[in-house]
């Protein structure tokens, strides 16, 4: 990988990017090597670490939220980015500036050992776990990428385990079945450290336990060791594992957003020894300031403008239920992109029975599925379905062509979802 004599942020990830014609290449050892190059930066600070298959953002950022209203000095990274890289790792919730991005790429790159080229997510989690040591935060709130037993940020010894949830994903690569997506994600349990866990399949949390029993882990299961009463649409009672929790409100919308929270409150009950400055206050405070941008994220009202990355079959099962709970009789929008590794035919039989009309449009990136695949489908379930490949525009097409009371949705990838958040920033799509 050449390194350049004078260098930009964009220098700089044009060629990061560039690595993703790498692929994924699921292991440890070219992580651990780059990490060691770099004095291991991963053990200079308390960890959390996040997997699933939903979720894992939502909560990850939850819980950084949290620990940074308590007084702490934390850091989150999380993948994907929806409109800069710099989202990825974050700062008690400031992103990395551009500066930061060309100190931390030079820095990685010397520090990279011979042999194979480390694929765009080894490369950045070390950029994150560096920043993270040199910033001297307290906390750091991990994100793992794909899986979790051969993910790259799985060389870390967390204070906490979490594993929000479990369904079919990534199949190539982490198996076919729920077992064995479930060993994968259980991969990054270690040795006597607690585990939160939202899985509700058996054998998905037979598996899980099985792991842990092992590691000698303790596990606390959502619905078992902990759980909660809902007050509202979004409010709640936290019943935890010793403690309970009323008054509770979690600012992020969608019901399944209360489960994730009770996982968070879990995480923080967990965490008051090693963390003992979270209070019932700084919960409080917490959960009701988080924001997670693409997640039901409303940009408009009039026409009401919303973005969900719904980038899979479970959470394309969760949009449809929020659409149906509260959009049901109006006139509805549907501007639609998936990635070729999704199941999109189920994915869009589930959305867009819902819609008038479907924009069909295409991520700029090499794993975008073909419009005209998501066409073929589409025009099965809706009579008005049309093309418009650049993102940007397909969402400028919807809003312009809606009436002031009906639904703009744009769902089925975070890249999607990201390019319209990108040209809503640009101005070149004005909402009401």
């Amino acid at each position: 990988m050449p390194m350049p004599h004078r260098q930009t942020h964009t220098d700089c990830l044009n060629t990061l990017f560039a690595l993703r014609r790498f692929g994924i290449k699921l292991g440890l050892a070219t992580m651990r090597r780059i990490l060691a190059g770099l004095g291991n930066p991963q053990r200079g600070f308390r960890i959390v670490h996040v997997a699933g298959t939903n979720g894992k953002g939502s909560v990850a950022s939850g819980l950084a939220a949290i620990l940074r209203l308590s007084g702490y000095r934390v850091g989150l990274y999380t993948s994907p980015h929806l409109v800069r890289f710099n989202e990825r790792i974050q700062v008690n919730g400031a992103p990395i500036t551009d500066a930061d991005i060309v100190r931390l790429y030079r820095r990685i790159h010397k520090a990279l050992p011979a042999g194979r080229e480390p694929t765009f997510f080894e490369f950045t989690t070390a950029m994150a776990f560096d920043e993270f040591a040199r910033c001297r935060v307290d906390w750091a709130v991990i994100e793992a990428g794909m899986g979790g037993r051969l993910d790259a940020t799985n060389v870390i010894t967390p204070e906490l385990t979490i594993i929000t949830n479990i369904s079919l994903e990534h199949r190539e690569f982490l198996g076919k079945t729920i077992p064995q997506i479930a060993f994968e994600k259980a991969g990054i349990i270690k040795r006597r450290r607690p585990v939160v866990t939202g899985v509700r399949q058996p054998s998905a949390f037979a598996v899980l336990s099985e792991t842990a029993r092992r590691k000698s882990a303790p596990v606390y299961r959502l619905g078992d060791a902990f759980s909660f009463r809902r007050r509202g649409p979004s409010a709640f009672t936290y019943r935890g594992i010793h403690r309970v929790w009323p008054g509770m409100v979690t600012g992020l919308l969608g019901d399944y957003q209360v489960k994730n929270a009770a996982v968070v409150l879990a995480a923080c009950e967990l965490l008051l020894n090693k963390a003992p400055r979270i209070s019932l206050d700084s919960v409080r405070a917490g959960l009701l300031a988080h924001r997670w941008p693409g997640r039901l994220e409303v940009v408009s009202e009039m026409p009401l403008v919303m973005l969900d990355g719904a980038h899979n079959l479970d959470a394309a099962k969760q949009l449809a239920r929020h659409v149906r709970t509260h959009f049901t009789g109006r006139d509805i929008t549907m501007v639609v992109g998936i990635l070729d590794d999704k199941p999109y035919a189920a994915m869009l039989k589930l959305l867009l029975p819902m819609a008038s009309r479907v924009v069909v449009t295409q991520a700029k990136i090499n794993r975008a599925l073909p419009a005209e695949k998501i066409e073929a489908v589409a025009k099965k379930l809706v009579a008005d379905v049309r093309i418009i490949r650049d993102v940007g525009e397909a969402l400028g097409f919807a809003v312009e062509t809606a009436t002031l009371d009906s639904v703009v949705l744009v769902a089925g990838s975070l890249y999607v979802v990201g390019e319209a958040k990108a040209a809503l920033e640009k101005g070149s799509v004005q909402p009401g």
